[in-house]
């Protein structure tokens, strides 16, 4: 049988063992505008709000998406062919599946129509605006915690207040016209993988705002609403061979599928003063204390990633699966977290934190999903500071080990390098990627030059338990290689 070209359609046309939309597209309102339209926004929120579409009742909700980036064009291109239509292939031991998510009714991409995006975030139907805009989406100085406003996009924005670039950008110019228009703000939704995330999005942004229009910041201080939100799924970074898999064990034919793992997990701040979708009847937990499901998955699974994609990458290899294999990465993992993360957290509701790391051992080896190591270590300098750094602070204070927590740190020094110990090429993706290259070659086995990035480290440049521990850890990578860097680490 020929592959099927997704589209509207021919959906009936799809096999029989491939779900599709039950439900109307065309009746459900994009009340909801995501920004930052990516694999795993895709792979989560829009998969949960395609579950409650299905419900009855639930008419009044659609997600707009829109695309801020000059490679978001080829997603525009490729959702719009589709009729904003994509797959979501489930891969596990047991086998695939895969399903056609229709939660998606509209995608904007706004350098090409940025009024048209004003025009949606300041409509009076929009009552949600989420976020996936990375980590370092938020303009946080890591060093201070405050707003970095000497960032080149908020330069620009400050700027060029009528000719948004950013989200930031865009976010305050959609609220500044439905303030002149007599609209409340929208509830702001971060989705990213930060502790406190909307707490963050309401700091920085209101920050920005209040240095472009000190009266539109104070009326969003008084009637904005940023609930806090925390997201787990592993999504790896959609490749040919996916979009090959699609054609060949399902007979589709889609530009931008999206592949991931079957477990997903999604707790919510219920503070949504314009109404939020029954996201509790699809498997959503809604709380009003985030923070404590935050803190274990930032702790545990970000961190984690860190710990075993640098070095990963510096053994040769390429996926998440692959690093779990190696018993000493594996032990590095398990150990990390027992021993110098376990005992900062304090008890989750619901959550066994012995079987929680388990789970999340059987996560990472997952062959099926093919993670892949790159993309975990993307924009380090952002999750360094978020995942690994707040546990090296809250064990030095109750006089913890830090010990592999710092061989984290080291590994993502040596890794900054460029070159694995055979010359391989490890691509680095970080906003600050130059800068932090010139440092690494500078320093080699030193750390000197990169802890002394205050805006990375801040008050953890000054801490010799800290420094001495990731200095030691890097000149043994240097020095002895990473495989007995490693086993010294762990033994």
């Amino acid at each position: 049988m020929d592959a099927i070209a997704l589209n509207q359609a021919n959906l009936a046309q799809l096999p029989a063992n491939v779900a599709v939309p039950a439900y109307a597209r065309g009746a459900h309102v994009a009340s909801i505008v995501h920004i930052g339209v990516g694999g795993f926004f895709r792979a989560h929120q829009a998969v949960y709000l395609d579950d409650l579409l299905a419900l009855p009742g639930n008419e009044q909700w659609g997600y707009c998406g829109v695309g801020l980036l000059p490679h978001d064009a080829a997603m525009r291109d490729a959702m719009q062919a589709q009729d904003e239509l994509y797959t979501v292939v489930e891969r596990s031991a047991a086998g695939d599946s895969a399903r056609i998510i229709g939660s998606i009714g509209e995608y904007l991409y706004a350098p090409d129509e940025p009024q048209a995006v004003l025009e949606k975030l300041a409509d009076p139907g929009t009552r949600i605006v989420a976020l996936t805009i990375t980590e370092g989406g938020y303009y946080v100085n890591q060093g201070t915690g405050e707003f970095d406003a000497g960032h080149a996009d908020i330069v620009h924005e400050l700027a060029h207040p009528q000719a948004p670039r950013c989200s930031f950008g865009y976010l305050a110019a959609a609220l500044a016209l439905r303030h002149q228009r007599g609209l409340a703000p929208f509830t702001i939704m971060s989705c990213d993988n930060l502790q406190n995330n909307g707490d963050v999005a309401r700091t920085m942004l209101l920050a920005f705002v209040a240095l472009r229009d000190g009266e539109l910041a104070r009326w969003l201080a008084t009637h904005g609403s940023f609930p806090n939100s925390m997201v787990d799924r592993i999504t790896p970074a959609t490749t040919d061979e996916h979009r090959a898999l699609l054609r060949d064990s399902f007979g589709i034919i889609d530009a931008w599928p999206v592949v991931c793992e079957p477990f997903r997990q999604w707790v919510i701040e219920d503070e949504f003063p314009h109404g939020r979708p029954a996201w509790e009847k699809v498997g959503a937990q809604m709380t009003h204390d985030v923070l404590p499901y935050e803190k274990m998955k930032l702790r545990l699974l970000n961190a984690s990633h860190q710990a075993l994609c640098y070095i990963g990458m510096q053994l040769g290899y390429t996926y998440a699966h692959e690093a779990m294999a190696d018993p000493g990465i594996r032990q590095l993992v398990r150990r990390m977290m027992d021993d110098e993360v376990t005992p900062l957290l304090d008890e989750v509701e619901g959550i066994a934190l012995d079987s929680y790391k388990d789970t999340l051992i059987e996560r990472f080896s997952n062959p099926a999903v093919c993670d892949q190591l790159v993309r975990i270590g993307t924009e380090g300098s952002a999750r360094i500071p978020k995942f690994v750094l707040p546990s090296v602070r809250e064990a030095l204070a109750r006089g913890g080990a830090i010990t592999l927590l710092a061989f984290t740190v080291a590994c993502w020094f040596r890794y900054l390098e460029g070159h694995d110990e055979q010359g391989r090429e490890m691509p680095l993706n970080d906003p600050y990627a130059a800068r932090l290259r010139a440092l690494a070659l500078q320093g080699g086995a030193d750390a000197t030059a990169l802890l002394s990035l205050r805006e990375l480290f801040g008050d953890l440049c000054d801490t010799p338990p800290f420094t001495q521990a990731v200095g030691e850890a890097l000149a043994s990578l240097y020095g002895l290689g990473a495989r007995a860097a490693l086993e010294q680490s762990v033994a």
